[in-house]
């Protein structure tokens, strides 16, 4: 996908103001303005609500402007300001609030996926001098944005997987592509569901290691659900149940962008990487229901529904991570709906086999302002999934609890002594809001990266 630039140019002092301001600071700005301007602000009635704008006049025109944060923080709240300040050039004074985070906001809100359609104007600029980290993961936001906004008839299966392998070339990574035979073979059940599509599924990867990550460094490996579409299957989707199912390699696109974070960061560890890269379509070739097929850790799978492909998809991937013996294996799914009527659309459900791994979680969720919400892996559900013909089935017996028989169905793959995140997520705004606009969306992806930063990469 070719990438968008940031809108953000070295730092200008002919750049005009930005004054962002909380209602409990409003007072001592305005006695810092020129008395013209402070009059101006007060006349308006601001009142430095959250998203709250307004223009100071000036003898060339518009001098500066004031930006109210109200009681919010995070870099969301900065993310409406591209397109409500006038084109040009503009700094953000400092103020009480994290510069990092108002740069990050701010190229957050200025995406627009504009592949096919040319906006209808540019975001004002930004001059930043500092937001280093702030830059890369916003870069690294956009690009997973791109590629879940992109046409299933633009991105299928073999373009993720370029993706996949042009990302780890850009880092030095060391690649690798499975398919035809192969992946039959390594990987057989995204062979399964791959197989009713004219265009061929493939797995791919990297491994990638640090500058400073010692032979025995910790290893992370990450997974990702990459259906470029998902009809369903012969268990087919509703033609509204289709509507956004482009985005169904979402869990692909968060783990390419956890990756770069990663890279970019150059943290101390060991890093792999691998995307099942597949479209479920309906043939004459594709799975059916009551199928069995076989794993790539041994274990028969009854298919009870053609539309839980997701975690088939993911299985032969974390059975090949976990005897590897990471410290760390995460995967990132679309997985299932359930997830989304517990907790909504804004947060991954969280599930993890360790309590400790959960917590440093879900507090980097909290401190980076990228919540995460944790669902159990209760194991009184866990024999929902017994099939009378099969080891298990890929879908419970009963209508509950969806998300949580799905992550059961996942834990089958993984040894109990590996450490295991399953984050599943919708990776999609449903409209425009400050630093989200409609579309494709990553979710979880800095919380997790601040948690892998701190844990398993001492500076």
């Amino acid at each position: 996908m070719t990438e968008t630039r940031l809108p953000i140019e070295p730092v200008d002092t002919a750049a005009r103001a930005v004054h962002a301001v909380r209602p409990a600071g409003l007072a001592a700005l305005l006695d810092r303005l020129a008395p013209g301007q402070a009059a101006f602000v007060r006349a308006a009635g601001f009142g430095a609500k959250a998203d709250e704008l307004i223009l100071l006049p000036g003898a060339d025109g518009v001098a500066a402007a004031v930006f109210g944060l109200g009681g919010q923080s995070g870099p969301h709240v900065f993310g409406g300001l591209p397109y409500k300040l006038p084109e040009g050039l503009w700094r953000i004074e400092p103020g009480d609030f994290d510069a990092e985070a108002a740069v990050l906001g701010y190229c957050l809100g200025a995406y627009r996926y504009s592949e096919f359609r040319k906006p209808g104007r540019a975001p004002a600029r930004l001059a930043a001098g500092h937001g280093g980290r702030a830059l890369s993961q916003a870069a690294a936001i956009w690009m997973v944005r791109d590629l879940i906004n992109a046409p299933a008839n633009v991105l299928g299966p073999a373009e993720l997987a370029d993706a996949t392998a042009a990302l780890g070339a850009a880092h030095g990574a060391r690649g690798f592509r499975s398919s035809g035979s192969d992946l039959e073979a390594h990987y057989p059940t995204v062979a399964a569901v791959g197989r009713g599509s004219e265009r061929a599924p493939v797995v791919a990867g990297f491994h990638w290691q640090g500058s400073a990550a010692a032979p025995d460094a910790p290893h992370v490996w990450l997974c990702g659900k990459g259906v470029c579409f998902d009809s369903g299957g012969y268990d087919l989707k509703p033609s509204a149940g289709m509507l956004r199912m482009k985005k169904d390699m979402g869990g692909a696109a968060n783990v390419l962008g956890l990756a770069r974070m990663i890279m970019e960061a150059d943290l101390a560890i060991r890093l792999s990487v691998s995307i099942g890269c597949v479209e479920n379509s309906v043939s004459g070739r594709a799975m059916r229901p009551m199928d069995i097929i076989r794993t790539r850790r041994g274990l028969t799978v009854e298919i009870g529904n053609t539309d839980a492909e997701g975690r088939l998809v993911l299985c032969d991937l974390l059975a090949e991570a976990s005897d590897a013996g990471p410290a760390l294996i995460v995967d990132c799914a679309t997985l299932t709906g359930a997830a989304r009527v517990a907790i909504g659309p804004d947060m991954p459900a969280l599930f993890a086999n360790d309590d400790v791994m959960a917590e440093r979680l879900l507090a980097a969720g909290r401190a980076n302002h990228d919540p995460l919400w944790r669902l159990p892996l209760w194991d009184g559900y866990d024999a929902w999934l017994d099939s009378p013909v099969a080891d298990l089935n890929n879908v419970s017996s009963k209508a509950f609890a969806g998300a949580v028989v799905a992550g059961l169905f996942l834990r089958r793959f993984v040894a109990a002594t590996t450490n295991w995140v399953h984050l599943d997520m919708y990776a999609w705004n449903d409209a425009t809001r400050p630093g989200r606009p409609e579309g494709g969306e990553a979710m979880g992806i800095r919380a997790l990266f601040a948690a892998i930063a701190l844990h398993f990469s001492p500076e």
